[in-house]
């Protein structure tokens, strides 16, 4: 089972629409509960323009939360104007397949957006979806949330610390590229060079 996510934000609205095409995601699958909004059930204004600013570009977006709460979700889903399941018992597979036929989007190009390990990016991964996790808005959290909360935050350390190591085998690749170029260049210039100095040694001996 892959506890990891694809993508990592420390807020939704961070998460671009450059990105998301880079990564060929035309729609979002949206958690609500320390994603969208906090436990006082507030959502920043960034996260509703983040919200209209994608749907005007194109993605298609769906509210798929565990809460039980109907109104609560409904409320969420209202404000950015988008589809909603309530009580999605994720990471099961039920939820997420609703969500996928109301996208009517294949599976690779559906990003799945949350806070946590346990339900978001599991789901996500076991669906072939792109999961991307987000840090959640504010530290009150559900009991039950609090309670998986240590794991998760042992997970995601592991996870930066890979992304860390990944990014300095990507930036020593980058240097010994460029290595390799600018030493060709320079062989390929004194090659020339020599050529020239051949070139005028032979002319100055037939002036001679």
């Amino acid at each position: 089972m892959n506890f990891y996510p694809k993508g990592y934000f420390n807020k939704v609205s961070e998460i671009s629409l450059d990105y998301l095409k880079k990564n060929n995601i035309a729609g979002l699958i949206l958690d609500v509960d320390n994603t969208l909004i906090d436990y006082y059930k507030n959502m920043a204004d960034e996260t509703l323009e983040w919200s209209n600013n994608l749907k005007e570009n194109g993605i298609k977006m769906y509210i798929l939360s565990n809460s039980n709460k109907k109104d609560k979700v409904s409320e969420v889903a209202q404000k950015l104007g988008i589809e909603y399941s309530y009580f999605g018992m994720k990471p099961l597979k039920f939820g997420f397949k609703k969500a996928k036929k109301n996208l009517n989007l294949k599976s690779e190009n559906i990003g799945v957006v949350g806070d946590q390990i346990f339900t978001d990016v599991i789901g996500a991964n076991r669906m072939k979806m792109f999961p991307i996790l987000v840090e959640p808005i504010k530290e009150k959290d559900m009991w039950i949330t609090l309670i998986k909360r240590p794991i998760e935050n042992y997970i995601k350390s592991r996870f930066k610390r890979q992304r860390a190591n990944q990014n300095k085998k990507h930036i020593s690749n980058d240097n010994l590229k460029q290595y390799k170029v600018s030493n060709k260049s320079t062989k390929e210039c004194c090659y020339t060079n020599k050529k020239i100095n051949n070139k005028k040694t032979k002319e100055e001996r037939d002036v001679f």
